[in-house]
């Protein structure tokens, strides 16, 4: 694991200044060694995490006659056995890493060899001989990539803040995506709210050359469902897949732990991962009882026989962190739990440098309870579109009432009606709270292309579609590797590996949700190692007390200075920023998620656009004294 950065150079300057001045930006990422290279047309520095050949396992990597430079960051499972293909075929390797295999796998295939790759990456190479940067990621969008591409200069990295200290960087903010943030959570596309800087979407791989940057799909989701197989057949498959993927994600020469929930993904992996070797968890929760499941992940991990170390976070913790949380995340995000999870993994990179996680077996195997929905929306729609579009209309005049907003949104197609799309704010709630009246947008247009590309698979499965494509990638993932990343983590996933998803796509719907619960083939192949308790717990998420919080006088003021504030003022209409949260405080409205979407904006944008964000220290601590429990 890794954080790299770099350009390509047009003009004299003092190169080795800038590219470490950037490289320092993401010293989180890998303070164990840096690297750089440097010559009359790139500049690339890389931050390691040493984890496999800790002494010789240095970056950027260059080839043999010194014609391709490589910045990876990532793993590769099965570079072993490419490793052997590559040195059959006359290669020689200089170290035992599994990045120097991408880079001679790109010598010997191009980028062909990317089909071959099992594991999540990031990368960018050098070809001197071709006068080409070329680069990617893995098909899950597990590692980060952006660039910067203004036409004049060309810039790139594992995170956008690595980017600020070059001179040629314009920082500017893209207000014109402003209203798909509120929509989302987060920017469903290629764009960020930097202009001109853009992520590289999963599964693609880029071409920069003669100043122009072409992106191409590499590998893409599809969806080949296979009635044949019975469900026991379908659950040894996910069982066998499962155990060997836990096991290839142990590789490393370090210590691994993990994280451990009350729910299912994450306790299966752990249970899988104690086969092969004594294994620390680590789990959090809050000072509020109600809102805690520590005792599960406690119970849980008595029942292995493994040590778990529990932390608790108190309100002052959560509300103290979050500025923190939003500079290291590069984009605003208001999941809450990604507070809980700065902590948790905080907490762990004390005792372990790499922990396994669960994420991902929601969007492969049918998690989220929003999908046992499509089963009562897909019998509704049977109905002509006429008569449903009528029972809407009738609807809309009706006192709020049970069964109204089922009526009204049944008359609507799946690409409008998914809830995810208007996640947080709609369109007419975006049009009461934004300034500018002209950025508001319908944002379902964004995201329709998803939901075309997958109309001949039942709902469920154009939800995980969805799903896949932006909730996991642009809000779990990064989360997951941000605040992993902010404390020098590593972070693996075993659900999000090749073979596991090789089985879901083929996964009839009937085993994943029914009416009455999610995952069913996967809590099936559960029950085989883990306690009924906790192989059918269902899923809560991560619970919260911040609702409650933000009721209390000294939350509800911190809040409500934000929403005054200069960058209040200049984005939303501040009285409906104070409607929303008195609204909430007395309990008219549960306005949650709405107040902490515009709290978490107001805190990004002061960190990365305010009077004083250019004096930000990349790595200061916080100071919230939360209580470990072990």
């Amino acid at each position: 694991m890794s954080g790299f950065t770099g350009y390509l150079i047009h003009e004299k300057d003092n190169h080795e200044k800038i590219i470490r001045a950037m490289s320092e930006k993401i010293h989180h990422r890998g303070p164990d060694d840096e690297g750089y290279f440097i010559d009359e047309k790139i500049a690339i520095g890389v931050r390691r995490l040493a984890v496999i050949d800790l002494d010789k396992g240095k970056q950027p990597i260059v080839n043999e006659d010194g014609s391709k430079i490589l910045a990876f960051n990532g793993n590769i499972y099965n570079y072993r056995e490419l490793r052997d293909d590559l040195e059959k075929r006359g290669h020689q390797f200089r170290t035992e890493t599994d990045c120097e295999v991408m880079l001679h796998g790109y010598e010997e295939y191009g980028m062909a060899f990317l089909e071959r790759i099992r594991g999540p990456f990031a990368f960018v190479i050098w070809d001197k001989n071709l006068n080409k940067l070329v680069g990617a990621r893995d098909i899950f969008g597990v590692k980060p990539f952006y660039y910067y591409d203004d036409g004049r200069s060309f810039l790139f990295g594992s995170e956008i803040k690595s980017f600020l200290p070059h001179p040629r960087f314009e920082k500017e903010f893209n207000e014109e995506h402003l209203a798909e943030y509120l929509s989302f959570e987060y920017l469903p596309s290629q764009e960020t709210l930097f202009k001109n800087v853009c992520k590289l979407l999963p599964g693609h791989y880029f071409e920069y050359q003669n100043g122009e940057i072409k992106c191409h799909p590499y590998d893409r989701l599809q969806f080949e469902i296979d009635d044949s197989k019975s469900l026991e057949e379908y659950v040894d498959l996910i069982e066998k897949a499962l155990e060997e993927s836990v096991r290839v994600h142990g590789t490393g020469d370090v210590e691994i732990g993990g994280f451990l929930s009350s729910g299912i993904d994450s306790s299966y992996v752990a249970c899988e991962a104690s086969k092969h070797r004594p294994l620390k968890t680590f789990s959090v929760g809050y000072e509020e009882e109600p809102y805690s499941e520590l005792a599960y992940s406690t119970e849980f991990a008595n029942h292995l026989g493994i040590d778990n170390y529990a932390l608790k976070i108190s309100a002052d913790d959560f509300f103290g962190a979050a500025p923190d949380v939003q500079y290291y995340m590069d984009e605003p995000l208001s999941n809450p739990s990604a507070v809980p999870l700065y902590f948790l993994a905080k907490h762990a990179s004390r005792h372990v440098k790499v922990v396994f996680s669960g994420e991902g077996a929601d969007e492969l195997f049918g998690g989220y309870n929003q999908y046992k929905e499509a089963l009562v929306y897909e019998k509704y729609q049977k109905l002509p579109s006429g008569f449903r579009r009528l029972l809407a209309s009738a609807a809309k005049n009706m006192p709020r009432i049970k069964g109204r907003r089922f009526l009204i949104r049944g008359a609507m197609p799946l690409k409008e009606r998914y809830f995810r799309i208007d996640y947080v704010f709609n369109y007419e709630q975006r049009q009461r709270l934004l300034k500018n009246k002209h950025l508001n947008r319908e944002c379902a247009p964004l995201t329709e292309r998803l939901f075309d590309e997958v109309a001949h698979l039942n709902q469920q499965t154009q939800m995980q579609y969805f799903d896949f494509h932006t909730w996991q990638v642009f809000d779990i993932l990064l989360k997951a590797d941000r605040m992993s990343m902010a404390h020098s983590l590593e972070i693996r996933m075993p659900f999000l590996d090749k073979e596991l998803l090789k089985i879901a796509v083929k996964l009839p719907s009937h085993y994943k949700v029914t009416k009455e619960n999610t995952k069913i083939a996967l809590r099936k192949a559960a029950l085989r190692k883990l306690p009924s308790k906790t192989a059918n717990k269902k899923k809560l998420g991560f619970p919260s007390p911040l609702a409650s919080w933000m009721k209390e006088e000294k939350y509800y003021r911190m809040i409500k200075e934000k929403f005054t504030s200069e960058t209040a003022e200049r984005f939303f209409e501040t009285d409906e920023l104070l409607r929303l949260l008195d609204a909430h405080r007395k309990g008219t409205e549960a306005n949650m998620q709405k107040i902490w979407s515009i709290y978490c904006f107001i805190l990004w944008y002061e960190q990365y656009f305010g009077c004083s964000s250019n004096n930000r220290e990349s790595g200061r601590a916080i100071n919230g004294a939360a209580a470990v429990v072990k």
